[in-house]
């Protein structure tokens, strides 16, 4: 079994300026993933670019929606953009 790294995973909608008022809704779950996804946010950071919102955004993102389609790799809704996926993270991990 490999190791897993255990996250608790918080979206707050804070609001729009339309809806200033409206009290904020959250959304709380547990994901794992074999990698420190906070260590991986300042790699992201630095490979793309990125300010700190959009690295953040980028790395999480991206790393919880990897691990989903990982775990679920038989999936008929993977098959055909598991192949662009991988080529796509070799790519991002070949940036300095």
């Amino acid at each position: 079994m490999r190791k897993q790294h255990r996250f608790l995973v918080t979206v707050e909608h804070i609001g729009t300026p339309e809806a200033a008022s409206n009290p904020p809704r959250t959304l709380q779950f547990e994901a794992e993933s074999h990698d420190d996804i906070l260590a991986m946010v300042p790699r992201a950071m630095q490979r793309t670019g990125f300010d700190v919102q959009t690295g953040a955004a980028f790395a999480v993102g991206l790393k919880l929606f990897g691990e989903v389609m990982l775990n679920h790799r038989d999936t008929p809704l993977f098959a055909g953009l598991a192949p662009h996926f991988a080529d796509f993270m070799r790519q991002l991990k070949q940036r300095a």
